[in-house]
């Protein structure tokens, strides 16, 4: 089940970087960033590659190194030019692609690796979350040198921050602690805590079409989606993956379309309204898949990364052909 069904795979080989995270910029179609760690991010440096499109494939547009690995990478969301990434060090670093050399600013607050960072997507504020193995959740106004607030509660590393797209202020995090919490920067205090799985959750997304359904993916391989409504039960199960579940994300363009990339090398895409929800299986890695995006701009375009020393852009059938 190859994704060069639905055309061609563009691949990038960065020879001794395993790939963490992908991001498409939210600004130039084709643009990607990726974070990447020496060693499999166990020692050695990382590297933030960010990555052009062309009619012959990947190229690299410019290159980034930090002396930790990188184990995420977000855009800023108000400069096209702007990134922030974190490592294994405990900090956070800004990035500006219009220069050779960085990064421009350095955070360091966290006390063990932080793995998880994103930048806030409601027009109205320009924050970034990060999540760390300390088990805390820090706020920051990238234009200030310090941490606005430090969010605790989790009893576990926490592995996944995401703001929602919808309600201002307002982001997720899934944790070792088998939580999904929801989070409120005005109370700074948990709105609510989901019991999401008898295993340790390693990423969680925000549907982008429905404010109130959230998606956790965990060590048990298996996807939950949650209505913020009513927690109790999740509203979807999704099953097929035969380890871990790395990262998942909601389409952009579809509202019941989502994928996730897994330690099973596979990345999977879903349609949790469909009876039979598994849309496509795509194995195109030989490593542990950890970093997935879906484009802003292209409805069928997907970005990938593993620790085979790869990232590829692809459209998979599932996504080229109708609903």
């Amino acid at each position: 089940m190859s994704a060069a069904r639905g055309g061609a795979v563009r691949t990038l080989r960065v020879p001794g970087r395993h790939g963490y995270a992908a991001e498409f910029s939210p600004y130039l179609p084709g643009r990607l960033a990726c974070a990447t760690a020496q060693h499999y991010g166990i020692a050695g440096c990382g590297t933030l590659l960010i990555l052009d499109q062309n009619e012959s494939g990947l190229r690299l547009f410019r290159s980034f190194d930090w002396n930790d690995g990188l184990f995420d990478v977000t855009w800023s969301e108000n400069n096209e030019h702007i990134l922030v990434t974190c490592s294994g060090d405990g900090s956070l670093q800004l990035w500006d692609t219009a220069r050779a050399t960085g990064p421009l600013q350095v955070y360091k607050e966290h006390t063990q690796e932080v793995y998880s960072v994103d930048w806030s997507q409601t027009r109205c504020e320009q924050l970034v979350v990060s999540g760390s193995w300390d088990q805390t959740i820090k706020l920051w106004d990238p234009t200030v040198g310090k941490s606005l607030c430090t969010f605790r509660g989790h009893e576990s590393v926490i592995y996944s921050t995401i703001w929602s797209p919808h309600i201002p202020g307002c982001f997720a995090s899934a944790s070792g602690d088998q939580t999904l919490r929801i989070w409120d920067v005005k109370t700074t205090g948990v709105r609510t805590v989901v019991p999401a799985h008898q295993a340790e959750i390693l990423s969680c997304d925000w549907c982008k079409y429905n404010e109130n359904l959230l998606v956790t993916g965990a060590v048990d391989c298996s996807l939950r989606g949650w209505d913020l409504r009513n927690v109790r039960q999740p509203v979807f199960e999704l099953l097929g993956h035969t380890y871990a579940i790395r990262r998942v994300k909601f389409s952009p363009f579809h509202a019941s379309v989502l994928a996730s990339c897994s330690y099973d090398f596979t990345v999977r895409f879903w349609n949790f309204s469909k009876p039979d929800p598994l849309l496509e299986t795509v194995e195109h890695h030989t490593e542990f898949t950890c970093g997935l995006d879906l484009s802003l701009q292209s409805p069928t375009q997907v970005a990938d990364c593993a620790w085979d020393e790869t990232i590829k852009i692809y459209d998979p059938l599932c996504l080229t052909m109708p609903a």
